[in-house]
């Protein structure tokens, strides 16, 4: 595995060792030992799976704590734009963002830690999207911005993207106080 870290102080990139013959491919996706040798000590306790269309927008989501999660998200079908937007109070890079590309051809994986608000866009009909939480769900805990806020100015390559009710009248991030 190889571990890319960011200018986005806990965002990781993972490239896993792809073992691929005339019977198609093996990979591990998360491997403990290999986390906590890269500094990502987290322990996953649930894992969720989406499927969507291509130019469906979800987030940006968080969960506050003290139901705060990391995610390590990757995608089984498909390829979408993960967007990580930093919105720890003290930390140096809050309301900055990274934006990855995650592919299934690639099998790269995206790691969020806490602190984080959290979005997709699908480049892909039929996209798979898979994440590991590191904290249970919560509704009271739910909490997101708008995914095309003006402040945090996130190129989502896409004009009018299909978003949900939720999503489509989330808080601003001049609005947003930081949980974090």
């Amino acid at each position: 595995m190889i571990f890319n870290k960011f200018n986005i102080e806990g965002l990781v990139e993972i490239i896993p060792t792809v073992f691929e013959d005339s019977r198609g491919h093996f990979l591990e996706f998360y491997h403990k030992d290999k986390f906590l040798s890269a500094g990502l000590d987290v322990d996953f306790i649930q894992d969720n799976q989406s499927l969507s269309h291509r130019g469906v927008v979800r987030g940006l989501h968080f969960q506050a704590p003290p139901f705060a999660q990391a995610k390590l998200v990757r995608v089984v079908s498909g390829s979408v734009l993960d967007v990580a937007v930093d919105i720890r109070r003290n930390s140096p890079t809050y309301g900055k963002h990274l934006a990855l590309l995650v592919d299934s051809k690639k099998k790269n994986m995206f790691f969020i830690p806490e602190g984080f608000a959290h979005g997709f866009l699908t480049m892909e009909d039929n996209t798979v999207f898979q994440y590991k939480c590191s904290n249970i769900y919560n509704k009271e805990s739910e909490g997101s911005i708008i995914w095309n806020d003006e402040i945090l100015d996130i190129d989502w390559q896409i004009e009018n993207p299909i978003v949900s009710e939720k999503d489509a009248v989330a808080q601003t991030f001049k609005n947003f106080v930081s949980p974090f």
